[in-house]
């Protein structure tokens, strides 16, 4: 499949360095970079971010991600080997991004969990990261960005 646009961060004038920096600020929350990218991909699987998907993974398995993590990520809940600080960034990941399927779609027991393991910069962050990636998730779908276009 070929792409519609090459990549519209450079099609509109200012909005690579905005999104810059917001990357920035997200990576200086002082959440985990393997918590902020295993939620990027999470939430890129759910989106159907072909692009992200692949480029996500990609990035794991160069930080050293296990295969076995990586091919249980989309069942976490009933997956061994995460922490329960990155169970609770998955939550809230998923939470976040399908906010249309429930009346109340970031429950306090979601949130209250990421609070445990956060504190309130380093949630500002997460939810941050979840935001941005569904922002690219969802410019990246209808520009058809092609997998391995990076």
């Amino acid at each position: 499949m070929s792409g519609r646009l090459e990549t519209f961060t450079r099609a509109l004038p200012g909005l690579g360095e905005g999104v810059g920096t917001m990357i920035g600020a997200i990576h200086g929350a002082g959440v985990p970079e393997t918590t902020l990218q295993l939620v990027h991909l999470r939430v890129s699987q759910i989106n159907g971010c072909a692009f992200c998907v692949e480029s996500g993974a990609k990035t794991l398995r160069k930080g050293g991600e296990s295969e076995d993590r990586l091919d249980l990520l989309a069942v976490w809940r009933e997956a061994p080997g995460y922490t329960d600080a990155e169970r609770a960034a998955l939550g809230l990941a998923e939470a976040s991004t399908r906010i249309a399927d429930r009346p109340d779609p970031v429950p306090d027991s979601v949130w209250d969990e990421a609070a445990r393991h956060f504190d309130p910069t380093a949630l500002a962050g997460l939810v941050a990261q979840i935001a941005l990636t569904n922002f690219f998730n969802h410019a990246n779908v209808p520009i058809r960005r092609p997998v391995g276009a990076w």
